[in-house]
């Protein structure tokens, strides 16, 4: 999660440093799965469509097959869903 926290910073000049924050005090997995739910998703996800970017989101990451021990298949199918309501090419 820091790693595509520094690629956003890098690639796309945007500081996710709420999202840095959730990280830092809930822990990367508890803090993964509060975003995904969260109702209508989040601001860093909507700036990451806006740069055309959503490849560095926490959806795709949880996709990516990397973590699939990690999140059920109901929270990977929430991503898959995010990410394709935003014509995100999975």
């Amino acid at each position: 999660m820091a790693e595509i926290y520094r690629k956003a910073d890098r690639e796309c000049g945007y500081r996710a440093t709420r999202f840095l924050q959730i990280i830092a005090n809930k822990g990367p997995l508890l803090a993964a799965k509060e975003l995904i739910h969260k109702s209508g998703g989040t601001e860093g996800f909507e700036k990451l469509w806006e740069f055309g970017r959503l490849d560095l989101s926490l959806e795709a990451l949880i996709i990516s097959g990397k973590y699939d021990s990690l999140f059920t298949d109901d929270e990977k199918e929430l991503c898959r869903k995010r990410l394709r309501d935003y014509g995100y090419d999975i």
